[in-house]
């Protein structure tokens, strides 16, 4: 079959590794002359100008209507369901909202090869686009700012590039391209899952002129996404233990007696958490330690679980009826309410409303010199609805510490003796509250100004300023702190206390005078959250508003053209320079500021010096070889760029970047292609300034309570017992924990932490046989990035340090065993250090296969797409010597991969796609943890679920374009209602984050079925 001029070019983007779009044969005549030759023009990962299909470096261009045909409704998941991206965690609104994320809750961002975000470089036009977002971790372009109506197509460089675009291009370059078409139109979209929740719906008009000497488009855009709430889907809503019996496989749950289903075990609410000291308890614990007291709110209690016994000496305990001891045994564990209403009502996916309008054009000054331009702005809006808990410390009604216990009725607090507590016992009862909302509002505004042209007919340049701005408000509810500890260990009613707060900040202070007010905390109506009186809420809760500014500021100027001719071609260069300022300014709130929220985060204000980045480059494009033997064509592209980064006073690094890339046409139809380069990463502003934070975590991640009862059970590795029982603090086999929460203490690395460098090599061949229309694509691809900027998190520095072969019981080398404190009065964890660091490297490496297939068939046009990645190696090394491979585990999957088939006829279009995720499984990294293969719940083994299984995604849609330019799309999405994989709730919280039993990552559809509907109306084109 003979290749059309325009099928010759599509199998040329072939050649460069783009094999996504489905719709991509129809929407590349722009490259052709009139003649059918292909045009040539810059293309992602060059400077140079050239054909636009054969470049040395492995790229992907995705056409923005596979988007429509797939019911995707924004950019953020067109690229994310992406290969390169879809096999590691990603920042989305759900896990925005369920973690603290750069960026803020709402935010959307790419990191491709899991390397992260800030190792991914988006480009909007060819131009470096600045971050957008709220708090102090700001640093990454949100693809919520530009709507699919203004895109024409996206470019994907596959490998590093930081000798052509500079910082952050490590793991890849993102390049949105954007509609220069002449005419206008109209396009609605509307989403909506099988069961209620998580609608999608976006409006948009758009219009594009060209004239005489110029042309400019304007688009205007609304989009909405309505909140998915945990109650919305079975599999969000209840976390089961997910057990098996060993022996005969079957369900080994604990089964609720009150409801007869399956115990819910989410968040432990409305209990009195008992410290009790007696000797001769009647408190039914097998530990030294805490157990808890539930209210008896439907009346079951009584008829499934034993109450108190009868105190038989003043210091046991006495309880006021309607109360029962939970949380002891298995039965009692069945009853314990772990999972309440609020949580049905929480966000999963927050309420967010887009609105941008994009306008660009161009203007022809004289015949050398055009004028351009582009105008982005745009506004969210985000909204989250949260519960929370909340708690006091209180005496019992005939004991404190004070006096320590001496048994005399009134000798304690004569709140808890009204209400009936007595005994040589300390309460802390814990709440819960929904007041835990948050809301996000952020402007961001870009704009863009440039002259090119060219000098003669060999050389072209071009000088551009680019502006952006994100300005964001973020308010959260929060609880006050001082509110909370001016009732600890009182003996009584604080009512006639006073007590000052600070509701400025700390730099101008504004002190008013709060009046106390008794809290009945061991009321249970109170401690469920149904019954909270106007007085308490005035007192115990608050609501705070902080600001987020980002502005970055760059100039670029380049020229590239032909130097001479060779005797295998033209030998081309390019050259520029850039500079670039960057400046962040976050302003927490003043309840945040001064410290007073409880169990939460404080922070100053984060800003410092202006960064500023100036940088030089050069690349050249060198013909070899052609119409050889073995070569019909040989090409050497090589590029270096010098980088200098400055805050104020302090040099934050410089360095030389490189990159060598050759591309070998051996046959007409075999292609080979290498690149070998390295990156240079200098730390973001808010990893240089972040303002010293410190925010609480539980006294509970310590791996040391009660160690040798919790290695017996099998709770705890053999490592962290021997690690635990050899602490320099002496700590006793049955240490019950500290009874102050630790803090973790965060904050910027201004002189202490280094650049980021890195090394890519990628290796490909190309095979475009003549007897079909076909094409097949192979690359290796090796990412390693040295002196990573990283962040752990507090309970990762203790909990590692314990579990380590490097700790305590061992050589004591472990560096995150340096990085907390035990106090010296109970032995509590104490001070977590937990600024940014650099990790030793991280490496990434693996494979990308690509497939097309075009063919003409007797039911019409028929396109196959295939796209797959293997990642072989994902490898972190925290320290030295201290390797850790990631790769298949849970989150992290071997195999990720899509297919996409397209068949056209006449006025009709129909679309199938899939999408795959591989397998999965942590068994290996549970067994390196515990020790064994089982699952040990109070000293009873079970069989759990580890491991993932491959998941596919089934995506359905039909097209018709009707006459006077209407289309209309309808499809199914997730069309066999596929539900996120379900794993095994009880001690495997270092290994995963579940929502119910459900993965929480980003590879994994959280929407269920959903029905989409696109209408589109084209007219003066």
């Amino acid at each position: 079959m003979k290749k059309t001029p325009l099928a010759s070019a599509i199998s040329t983007i072939l050649a460069a590794g783009a094999f996504s779009a489905p719709v991509l044969a129809q929407d590349n005549a722009e490259y052709l002359e009139e003649d059918g030759t292909i045009e040539e023009v810059i293309t992602t990962g060059s400077r140079i100008r050239k054909d636009a299909f054969t470049s040395s470096s492995p790229m992907d261009i995705i056409d923005v209507q596979e988007a429509s045909v797939q019911g995707i409704a924004n950019i953020g998941q067109l690229l994310q369901s992406n290969t390169l991206a879809a096999g590691s965690p990603q920042v989305t609104s759900a896990t925005s909202f369920q973690f603290v994320q750069n960026g803020g809750l709402g935010a959307s961002t790419l990191s491709l090869r899991g390397l992260g975000a800030n190792r991914t470089l988006v480009l909007l036009n060819g131009r470096r686009a600045g971050p957008a977002g709220v708090q102090g971790g700001t640093s990454s372009f949100d693809l919520n700012v530009l709507p699919l109506s203004t895109i024409q197509r996206i470019e994907i460089l596959k490998d590093g590039a930081s000798s052509i675009y500079g910082s952050d291009a490590v793991a890849g370059v993102v390049n949105i391209i954007t509609r220069k078409d002449d005419g206008g139109s109209i396009d609605a979209f509307f989403s909506a899952p099988s069961q209620s929740g998580g609608e999608q719906s976006r409006i948009n008009a758009s219009w594009g002129k060209s004239f005489e000497r110029g042309n400019f488009r304007v688009t205007a855009d609304y989009s909405r996404q309505e909140h998915l709430r945990r109650g919305d889907r079975d599999y969000f809503e209840c976390g089961n233990e997910l057990l098996f019996d060993r022996v005969t496989g079957e369900r080994a749950d604990n089964v609720d007696g009150r409801t007869g289903e399956f115990h819910c075990d989410d968040l432990t609410w409305g209990h009195v958490w008992i410290y009790d000291s007696a000797a001769d308890s009647n408190v039914p614990n097998p530990f030294a330690g805490t157990i808890r007291s539930q209210f008896d709110y439907d009346g079951l209690l009584g008829g499934l679980i034993p109450g108190y016994a009868p105190a038989t000496n003043p210091g046991q305990l006495t309880a006021p009826a309607g109360f029962f001891p939970v949380g002891y045994d298995r039965l009692s564990d069945s009853v314990q309410d772990d999972d309440h209403p609020f949580q049905q009502e929480e966000s999963f996916i927050p309420k967010t409303e887009l609105v941008t309008v994009y306008a660009e054009g161009e203007f022809e000054i004289t015949e050398n010199i055009t004028a351009y331009g582009e105008v982005l702005l745009n506004r969210r809006d985000t909204e989250s609805d949260g519960y929370r808990q909340y708690w006091s410390y209180i005496y019992s009604g005939d004991f404190d510490f004070g006096s320590l216990g001496s048994g005399v009725p009134g000798g304690g607090n004569t709140i808890s003796a009204a209400a009936g507590w007595f005994g040589e016992q300390w309460y802390s009862p814990t709440a819960i509250i929904d007041h835990n909302d948050e809301t996000v509002e952020v402007d961001y505004r870009r704009f863009v100004a440039g002259l090119r042209g060219s000098l003669g007919d060999r050389f072209d340049w071009d000088v551009a300023v680019q502006v952006s701005e994100s300005d964001g408000d973020y308010t959260n509810d929060r609880v006050f702190d001082d509110s909370i500890r001016a009732g600890n260990f009182l003996p009584g009613s604080c009512v006639g206390d006073t007590f000052e707060r600070n509701i400025g900040t700390l730099a101008n202070p504004n002190m008013a005078t709060i009046n106390c007010v008794d809290v009945p905390w061991l009321d249970p109506f109170l401690l469920d959250g149904s019954n909270v009186s106007p007085e308490v809420r005035d007192f115990l809760f608050g609501v705070e508003t902080g600001n987020t500014q980002f502005d970055q500021i760059s100039v670029d100027a380049s020229i590239s053209g032909d130097l001479f001719e060779m005797p295998a071609g033209t030998f081309q260069f390019a050259a520029g320079i850039h500079y670039r300022e960057d400046d962040l300014i976050d302003t927490p709130g003043f309840i945040t500021q001064n410290s007073n929220g409880f169990s939460d985060q404080s922070a100053g204000v984060t800003t410092g010096p202006t960064v500023e980045t100036e940088a030089v480059f050069a690349e050249v494009n060198v013909p070899l070889l052609v119409d050889r033997p073995g070569f019909r064509n040989l090409t050497l592209n090589a590029s270096a760029r010098y980088t200098d980064v400055n805050a104020g006073p302090v040099a934050i690094g410089d360095d030389t970047t490189w990159k060598v890339g050759l591309n070998w046409q051996m046959t007409d139809s075999m292609r080979l292609r290498a690149n070998r380069g390295t990156s240079f990463r200098t730390p973001a502003p808010f990893e240089l300034y972040l303002a010293d934070q410190s925010g609480s975590i539980s006294t509970r991640i310590d791996p040391c309570i009660r160690y040798e009862a919790e290695a017996a059970l099998g709770n705890i590795s053999e490592i962290t017992r021997a690690n635990c029982a050899a602490d320099p603090r002496n700590l006793p086999v049955d240490y019950p924990g500290g009874s102050i929460t630790p803090s973790v203490i965060t904050g910027g690395g201004i002189g202490v932490l280094s650049p980021e460098t890195s090394d890519s090599l990628t290796l490909g061949v190309i095979w475009q046989p003549q007897f079909a229309n076909l094409s097949f694509s192979i690359d290796f691809f090796d990412i390693e990035v040295f002196d990573e900027v990283a962040q752990l998190g507090g309970a990762q520095i203790v909990t590692e340090c314990y579990a380590s072969e490097f700790g305590f019981a061992f050589s004591n080398s472990e560096p995150l065993c340096q990085l907390f404190d035990r106090s010296s009065i109970n032995n509590g964890l104490d001070n977590i250090m937990d600024s940014f660091i650099n990790i030793a490297e991280q490496r990434n490496t693996g494979f990308d296969f690509a497939l097309r297939y075009i063919t003409d068939t007797a039911w019409g046009n028929f396109t196959l797409d295939l796209n797959a990645t293997l990642q072989t190696k994902d490898q972190r090394a925290l320290f030295e010597d201290t390797l850790e491979d990631l790769n298949g585990i849970v989150g992290d999957p071997k195999w990720v991969g899509e297919s996409n088939i397209t068949l056209v006829r006449d006025k009709w279009s129909f679309f199938w796609g899939m999408d795959w995720v591989g397998s999965s499984s942590s068994a290996e990294e549970f067994r390196d943890i515990n020790g064994r293969d089982f699952i040990s719940v109070r000293g009873v083994g079970f069989d759990g679920v580890l491991s993932t299984k491959s998941t596919f995604y089934h995506s359905l849609s039909a097209q018709y374009s009707f006459e006077g330019g209407f289309t209309l799309l309808a499809g199914v999405a997730n069309a066999l209602d596929q539900a996120p994989p379900q794993l095994t709730l009880p001690n495997t919280q270092d290994l995963w984050t579940l929502a119910g039993n459900s993965v929480l990552e980003s590879q994994y559809d959280p929407y269920g079925r959903r029905f989409f509907l696109n209408a589109t109306y084209n007219f003066g084109q």
